[in-house]
């Protein structure tokens, strides 16, 4: 099994009860099981739960809700290649590619299909492995999932941000400057201004350990890179809307929609006419709350998915 770097902080989860494993995908992948399935104890109440992040996250977006959700079935988090603790290791970090390492991880260490909780970026992660792969997929939690967002409701910010990303050479050279003038918490903070829609209800525990994180990520030599690929990826599915929704609308999964209205990256206006398209989905619209619900509000957002889970077919 490949190692991580010596110095790879893997103990962030472990005041959330997360246990920190690697395991060999192509090269390590860094997960967190919250709730190790016990031989001498009942059988899980129902299909394992697979959390993935958005871009830019980590397996640290959902250390406020595991473990509510780990009550009487098996939680997991991971860090896909190019983030948080897993190494891109010459491996592709676009979209499509994370797809697919997702289906080896279900294979590989779940070792039965699962649920799929991904937020934003996580959420196409979970769509396109959902489409390729149904027979790995019981179901879809969708956290503000990064859908096409028309131009006249896109965040003013946000697309500065991320012309600035889709620009070759002049996103390598935005991420390093932005490296040079804040200091990691600053970072920190300004990711949760983003993202939340009262940046107060952000806990503080979470703040260090997401500050200690990218204090590690800033010492790998290609982050920026790995992070850039992930980003130009989302966009290019992004921009291929028609066949984007064509690919969403054949997805057969049970789905759950959860987005916040107060959402900067991905409008309300847009996962709207998301759930329009796809009328059998379950919906769930929460006023006042921004890009991470799971973060932001993380007792509705576990209020809301435990009945959805329980109401799955066996």
């Amino acid at each position: 099994m490949t190692a991580l770097h010596a110095e790879a902080p893997t103990g962030l989860a472990e005041p959330w009860g997360g246990a920190s494993r690697v395991v060999d995908l192509g090269g390590p992948v860094h997960w967190v099981d919250f709730a190790a399935p016990d031989a001498a104890g009942p059988a899980p109440a129902g299909a394992p739960l697979v959390l993935v992040h958005g871009l830019g996250g980590s397996h640290l977006n959902w250390v406020q809700v595991a473990p509510a959700l780990a009550e009487g079935r098996r939680v997991v988090a991971l860090d896909l290649p190019g983030f948080g603790l897993t190494p891109a290791a010459g491996r592709d970090t676009g979209v499509r590619a994370n797809a697919a390492l997702l289906g080896r991880f279900i294979d590989e260490v779940v070792g039965e299909p699962a649920v799929l909780v991904g937020n934003s970026m996580g959420g196409m992660v979970s769509l396109l492995l959902a489409h390729s792969q149904p027979e790995r997929v019981v179901g879809l939690v969708l956290v503000d999932p990064s859908v096409p967002t028309g131009l006249s409701t896109l965040d003013r910010m946000v697309a500065v941000q991320f012309g600035l990303y889709a620009t070759p050479v002049v996103g390598e050279q935005f991420l390093a400057r932005m490296r040079q003038r804040y200091s990691t918490r600053q970072r920190v903070a300004g990711t949760i201004r983003l993202c939340f829609a009262d940046a107060a209800r952000a806990d503080a525990a979470v703040l260090e350990a997401g500050a200690a994180l990218l204090a590690y990520r800033d010492s790998l030599p290609r982050a920026e890179a790995e992070f850039l690929r992930a980003a130009r990826s989302l966009l290019t599915v992004l921009r291929r809307g028609r066949s984007y929704a064509d690919l969403i609308r054949a997805v057969t999964a049970p789905v759950l929609l959860i987005h916040g209205e107060e959402d900067r990256l991905v409008a309300v206006a847009a996962a709207r006419r998301l759930a329009a398209a796809n009328p059998h989905w379950q919906t769930e619209w929460l006023a006042g709350v921004g890009h991470t619900p799971q973060l932001e509000v993380p007792e509705r957002f576990v209020a809301i998915v435990e009945p959805w889970l329980a109401a799955l077919p066996r």
